[in-house]
Parts: C-alpha cells; structure tokens; sequence
C-alpha cells in the first residue's frame, strides 16, 4: 500500500488578495477521502529498476521534487486533485513496488479516480499499466478483451530481453501479460532514437506490431504526420495509457533523466501529442518518468515535468 501522504509537501506562495482566480495547487490539493473526485496524484519512489540496468539512480526521490514544482502550478481547470501518497520500493524489491503500484492504481480506477503516477523509474509503466488491466477485468461485464492502447513518449523501446525487470523491460513484460491474457498488444512509442535502441529490439518492436516514430521524424515539421499516427492509433482502441518518459526531450530541456538525449523531441511536438492524446476522451492512466533530481539542473526537468502533468490534468479534467 503507498505511504500515508505528508501535506507538508505541499506549500508554496499564497497570493489571498487574488481570491480564487490567485490559487495555486498546493492551495486545493487534499488527501485520499472516500468521497474524492477529479484527478489522484501517486507516487513511484524507486530506481530499483534503473539500477538493475546499469543506469543512473536518483530516480526514487522523484515523486518529491515533482510535488515541488507542482506546488506552485495556477490552479486553471483542474481544481479537483487528490494525493494518495507513494508506492516505495524498499531496496531491490521492485517487483513487490510493481505489483504494489498495480494494485493502487486499480484501487484508484475502480473509485472513479484518474491516477496519474509519478516517478520514478520506467519499471512504473508495469504497475500503471497492471492496474489499468486490472480494473478493466473486473469491471461488471467484462467479457471480451479491452482494447488498450499504450502512447509511450520515449527515446527508447524499453522492450529489452534479460532475466529480471528492469526500467528497460517494462513493455515487452506487457507484451507477455497481454498475450497471457489472450489480449492483444497495442503499442506506439514517439521519439525513438535510432542511436539509442539496438538493431535486435527494432525487430522486437517490428515482430510485437509496435507503431513508432523516429525523434528526426517528429520535429515541427513533422508534426502533421505525428498527430496522424496518434489519431490512427487512438481512434482503434478504447483505453489509452499515456506515459511520457522525461528522457524523450532534449537535453537541454531536460537534463535530470538516467540517459539525456542526444537530439530529443521538442517540448512543442510533445505538448501537441499530450493534447491530442488527452482530448481522446479516452485516457484512463498517466504518468510521467525518470526524473533524477540529483542530475538536474536549476530544476529545469522537474520544472517541466509539473508543466506535463498540469497539461494532461487539464486535458483530462477540463
């Protein structure tokens, strides 16, 4: 179960001769109740799994600098926000994490909540996804498979191969549980770098029927071809699980992930991917990844992270 929340997190400038028009999230953000509504932030205090793949940890304190810089977002559209507090791994335990992860978010789903994760390593994507598979099996006449589709903002595949989970696993586990399920697999990533993904997981995704777009492919540019590769791919299914790995932008733009990008994606094409995605009217789960606050500097990726969340929140919860 994730771990009492500490309100403490949540402070920031108050501006009262504004009124409500001054609010801010730290001003309206209040802890799981029953009868909670709108948008439900949770926590994913681990890097277990980017340790286990030979990355840079840091991840774990994440959900913490995130909160910081979300403290201090205007309250606009959404002034329904709950924190449920954090999952945490302890040590190397991050299947225990995952499968705490899953059931939360379940948990949340099932009391009309939209959760949305943040982390924390990539390995959360199990658990995010996991608990959208398990309220969806439960929910009163599920029968036929649900059509889940997963928009992966993400320089890499994640699809690796190797024995244990890793923040380099998390969907080629996916894969499996969808094909134990007898589901099927639906899966597009944006901004794949073709300087950070070997030749053996391009024929992994090409096998598993991954759509995908290469970072070159999405500049401004691009942009038209993007957004119709979202349409086609959302327009298929019926629930999407939008995760946005911080390592898909620029370096520059976000310097406090495991493996900074070389070229990246521009905060532009991603806002405009978020907006299509959240204005679906089909995104049940989000989160958002890999943020290392020891590697970041003057909060630049936190900074951007909060604007994320605050963007989708909004798509969701207009």
């Amino acid at each position: 179960m994730p771990t009492p929340l500490d309100l403490s997190a949540w402070r920031g400038r108050v501006d009262a001769e504004e009124g409500t028009l001054g609010r801010r999230w730290h001003q309206v953000v209040q802890p799981l109740r029953a009868q909670a509504r709108g948008l439900a932030l949770l926590g994913f205090a681990c890097d277990a799994g980017v340790a286990r793949n030979q990355g840079r940890v840091g991840a774990q304190a994440g959900p913490a600098a995130l909160r910081a810089q979300l403290a201090a977002l205007p309250v606009r559209r959404c002034d329904a926000i709950v924190d449920a507090g954090d999952v945490r791994c302890a040590g190397d335990a991050l299947e225990d994490a995952q499968a705490a992860l899953s059931e939360a978010v379940a948990g949340l789903l099932d009391r009309g909540l939209f959760p949305f994760v943040l982390g924390g390593g990539h390995e959360m994507a199990l658990g995010s996804f996991g608990g959208l598979a398990r309220h969806l099996a439960a929910a009163p006449g599920a029968g036929a498979a649900p059509r889940i589709g997963i928009v992966n903002l993400d320089a890499h595949f994640d699809l690796r191969l190797a024995d244990r989970a890793t923040s380099g696993t998390p969907f080629r586990e996916i894969a499996e549980d969808c094909a134990r399920r007898g589901w099927p697999f639906r899966y597009a990533c944006l901004g794949v770098s073709e300087f950070a993904n070997t030749p053996a997981l391009f024929r992994r995704a090409e096998a598993l029927g991954v759509a995908w777009r290469r970072d070159e492919d999405m500049d401004a540019g691009g942009r038209a071809g993007t957004l119709a590769l979202v349409d086609a791919f959302v327009g298929a299914v019926e629930h999407v699980y939008l995760t946005v790995c911080l390592d898909v932008l620029p370096a520059c733009v976000a310097p406090g992930v495991s493996a900074p990008a070389a070229r990246g994606v521009g905060l532009d094409v991603v806002e405009a991917v978020i907006d299509r995605v959240g204005g679906s009217g089909k995104l049940r789960v989000a989160d958002v990844a890999e943020l290392n606050p020891s590697l970041d500097i003057d909060h630049r990726t936190a900074r951007v992270a909060a604007r994320l969340v605050g963007r989708i929140a909004e798509a969701v919860h207009p």
